[in-house]
């Protein structure tokens, strides 16, 4: 082959062809002065777009947005249809409804999620800057207390929790009913009170370093204690599921790092925000504080009212429901639109005062703030109405027909469809693949993956405690599970399983107790709450079960105790490291193995 030269002109040209230069001067704004020497502002010209301009623009933006809910949503769907279709052999009922409910689903939080880093977590980062600097002590933790109730109202999957009231039979579990639907504001009220407590309890251990170990203690306490008197009357004893499964509808995206960036900017402010466990600890007490509450709650209404009186209470609304036509924002989709409206405005609202009441503050960018607000809100009421048609409807019919796989069911006359061992293995394994691959597609769990990596410097690896924590919500929806199979009080696998964790938190480090209890935490996104919540209580109904509620909170004990023994085993081959490499003698190796603990 011969080499072909071309002239460097020729090559400059082709390289420069189809563009237009133009002058530095020309991109250069154009100054002067006035008479007394200030300076004269450049007129700047607003740039105009088309419409397929703007297109072009947030394409690659929304698409990213619109692929982080489609990779949370999608494949937990498509396993549960799949399921129901290959091993259930059942086909999907209002199919084209639930497809469209999970639409909504994934642009509802798409709207939210962004609309939240836009228009809420702006105030959470100056609040939590300001508020330590230009207030007392005293008025920084009520507003820390308020703030954790509005967070409660803004939560999406507190919606699933109120929505469940209505599977519930007011003859077989009066109180559980009562509590759901007569004492539904107060029931979220009690437990955003409760949340507020646990960031105010969280916010002090920030600015006086509290270990974590003795508040784990200190809460556990009350709330064992709590449970084993309910679990002693027959009546009580139905609310412990709904109790327990309430400090895990808590932890949601709204809460968490609204909560969280409050916390920690008061212990910067304090000089007490460079330690390694900044931010850990207000999760682990956000989902222990509400269980408390609402057992008390449920105490309360057992004093106040009597089986009886509930029942009549129930008939008389259900005929005045009948007898009136419900205006447009009590039934579906009004419900839903006004639900979201309120769960959002309040907590701006209240936002806005702080801001300006007590902080004297002006936002920046509050075009963006309010586009973020709008967002939001709207958001919250596409997810509410994909939640209602869409993840409520799969996860009931789904949870619904497992049971035909091991049982007779009345409606169903092909059932069950194998034999008893094969479809109540078949039914389990089904709970342990949902669990493990709900957790896989929380982004939270990633976050807290880098966050522990960095804290044990590199010992507890991020891959290493995603799949700790998959494969403890994964064995705890199927231990969930297996307690509404088998007619298993809740109290039976939750003493066991806390006394467990408690043993495991006496002999773990401090960081790994940080990392085991918060991860509970993070599990439970608004994606898997409802679905799970859905399931168990479809799944209760086909059973005859009393009530389907107890599967989130064994899902939030789970990863608790696999995480910290994860931890044990970790700091074990450390230590095995450790010594291997100064039994070699000095040299590279024992200076690594140096910084190994």
């Amino acid at each position: 082959m011969t080499a072909r030269y071309r002239r460097f002109g020729d090559y400059q040209r082709q390289l420069t062809a189809g563009r237009n230069e133009i002058s530095a001067n020309a991109l250069t704004l154009k100054v002067g002065w006035d008479e007394q020497g200030r300076l004269i502002p450049a007129a700047v010209t607003p740039i105009r777009l088309t419409a397929g301009e703007v297109v072009r623009l947030l394409e690659p933006y929304i698409s990213v947005r619109f692929m982080e809910q489609v990779r949370a949503v999608v494949p937990l769907a498509l396993y549960l249809a799949l399921f129901q279709i290959l091993f259930l052999q059942q086909r999907v009922e209002d199919s084209w409804l639930i497809t469209g409910g999970l639409f909504a689903v994934i642009i509802g939080l798409m709207f939210f999620m962004e609309g939240l880093k836009l228009g809420l977590m702006p105030f959470g980062t100056i609040i939590g800057r300001e508020l330590p600097r230009n207030s007392t002590l005293p008025l920084v933790l009520f507003i820390t207390l308020l703030l954790g109730i509005g967070v409660t109202f803004a939560e999406p999957a507190i919606g699933a929790l109120k929505a469940a009231g209505q599977n519930v039979s007011v003859e077989r579990a009066p109180y559980l009913y009562a509590i759901l639907n007569l004492w539904s504001e107060q029931l979220v009220l009690v437990v955003g009170a409760s949340v507020g407590l646990a960031a105010v309890i969280g916010t002090l251990r920030f600015l006086y370093g509290w270990s974590l170990k003795p508040l784990i203690y200190l809460s556990l306490a009350p709330v064992l204690v709590l449970t084993v008197y309910c679990a002693l009357d027959p009546e009580l004893l139905k609310i412990l599921g709904l109790a327990w499964d309430c400090g895990a509808v808590t932890t949601g995206p709204v809460t968490v790092p609204l909560v969280l960036s409050l916390g920690i900017g008061i212990a910067a402010a304090a000089g007490k925000g460079d330690s390694g466990l900044s931010g850990f600890g207000i999760v682990t007490l956000a989902s222990l504080f509400p269980i408390i509450g609402v057992l008390l709650l449920c105490l309360y209404v057992s004093y106040t009212v009597t089986p009886l009186e509930i029942m009549e209470s129930a008939a008389q609304v259900a005929a005045a429901a009948q007898a009136v036509e419900l205006p447009w924002y009590e039934t579906s989709p009004g419900t839903e639109i006004v639900l979201g409206i309120r769960a959002i405005l309040p907590l701006v609202v209240f936002l806005f005062i702080v801001l300006k009441l007590v902080l004297r503050e002006k936002l920046d960018n509050q075009g963006e703030i309010l586009y973020g607000i709008t967002l939001t809100i709207i958001g919250m009421c596409i997810f509410n109405l994909g939640l209602t048609y869409g993840l409520s409807k799969l996860g009931g019919s789904a949870g619904g027909l497992v049971p035909t796989a091991f049982m007779q069911i009345p409606d169903m006359p092909e059932s069950p469809i194998y034999t008893y061992m094969v479809g109540l293995i078949l039914s389990l394994a089904f709970a342990w693949v949902l669990g493990f691959g709900a957790t896989l597609a929380e982004p939270a769990l990633n976050a807290l993956g880098i966050t522990t990596e960095k804290l044990t410097n590199g010992v507890f690896r991020k891959k290493t405690l995603i799949k700790a924590v998959s494969l403890g919500v994964g064995f705890g929806i199927a231990i969930g599970l297996a307690k509404l199979i088998f007619d298993l009080p809740l109290v039976w696998l939750i003493l066991p399983g806390y006394l467990l964790a408690l043993v495991l938190t006496f002999v773990s480090d401090e960081a790994f107790v940080n990392v085991a209890w918060d991860s509970a935490g993070v599990t439970t996104g608004p994606i898997t709450v409802p679905l799970v919540l859905a399931m168990g209580l479809g799944f209760g109904n086909a059973t005859h079960a009393v009530e389907g509620f107890g599967i989130l909170s064994m899902a939030s004990i789970g990863p608790i105790i696999t995480v910290m023994i994860t931890g044990l085993w970790t700091q074990h081959k450390a230590r095995q490291q450790h010594r291997a490499a100064l039994a070699e003698g000095p040299g590279p190796a024992k200076a690594d193995a140096e910084t190994i603990v």
